[in-house]
């Protein structure tokens, strides 16, 4: 059944991936970006399509929004390059932007996803990550502009639940990646791949033995659309990601070897509050939703490089 969809967030990285998706599903898609961080390239496939809208605004401050049956909630900067640049943006994405569009959600009584983030963790003290762990996370640290902003966005959540009996969903997502990233964005897997495409040795900050697991961007939109779909489920929060922990060493010598670069791996210090570890439980989404990923970490590295091949 075609649907009414809000996407905040709707050209960036995720986003425009997702608002393809619902496209190609049938549906009617809303894109709201401010292109702080969203990419214009990224929605010119799908820009020209009939059933696609684009509101070039800010999720805090939106003035008048369509009338929607679902409503995604992408809206925020996550590149950690933009954490030192942009922290009010930032906290104010996940608190006030959030605040606007679960009033949005109310008056149109639409369904609502948060994207909210593995980061909520924090540097974890329990491993794998669960649902059920509050995290270790520094509020006054470098990361806490994203970290706790996704936290209270994640309260206030629970809040208008609690008050309205609103149908809002929460997935904390882990480390995802694939075409359509920025290549200045700051993650590790667009910064491995641009260094070494222009042959420049890939930098590690700290030893490379701090772990990360890598979905691919297509197993992360199956799993965002699986989680709007379901009716009654059990839970209102779920994690999502890859189980496949990786080194960030391993990584950097799996980008080394399909690039066929020969650049070296040379190490700089760690920065502040940066997770030594981090790994999804996924238990909660395979049993409920029955989603998991499907794509390998060697498969998704060998999608992805065409994409920045063609950005250089």
């Amino acid at each position: 059944m075609q649907k009414r969809i809000l996407v905040a967030g709707g050209a960036g990285f995720l986003g425009s991936h997702l608002s393809e998706r619902l496209l190609s599903d049938g549906h009617e898609v809303t894109c709201l970006d401010n292109f702080g961080s969203g990419q214009r390239d990224n929605i010119k496939s799908f820009e020209d399509n009939p059933s696609f809208t684009l509101i070039d605004g800010d999720v805090r401050n939106p003035g008048a929004l369509p009338p929607v049956d679902r409503i995604y909630h992408l809206a925020s900067r996550a590149s950690p390059a933009d954490f030192t640049d942009f922290p009010v943006d930032i906290a104010l994405a996940n608190t006030k932007g959030t605040h606007r569009l679960l009033d949005h959600a109310r008056a149109c009584n639409a369904r609502m996803v948060f994207a909210s983030t593995s980061e909520v963790y924090g540097d974890p003290e329990v491993h794998p990550q669960p649902e059920t762990y509050t995290g270790n996370v520094n509020i006054r640290g470098i990361r806490g502009c994203y970290d706790e902003s996704k936290r209270f966005g994640e309260t206030l959540i629970r809040s208008y639940q609690e008050e309205y009996e609103m149908d809002v969903r929460t997935v904390r997502i882990f480390n995802t990646y694939g075409p359509r990233m920025r290549p200045d964005d700051g993650r590790v897997v667009p910064t491995f791949v641009t260094q070494a495409l222009r042959g420049d040795n890939l930098t590690i900050y700290g030893d490379g033995k701090q772990t990360r697991s890598f979905c691919y961007v297509d197993d992360l939109v199956r799993g965002l659309v699986s989680l709007m779909r379901a009716e009654d489920v059990d839970h209102d929060v779920y994690n999502m990601g890859r189980e496949n922990e990786q080194t960030i060493k391993q990584l950097a010598k799996k980008v080394i070897d399909i690039i066929e670069t020969n650049s070296e791996i040379i190490y700089e210090p760690l920065p502040e509050d940066d997770p030594s570890r981090r790994c999804p439980d996924i238990s909660r989404a395979r049993t409920e939703l029955n989603w998991e990923p499907t794509i390998p970490l060697q498969e998704g590295l060998q999608m992805t490089v065409p994409y920045f091949k063609s950005r250089k």
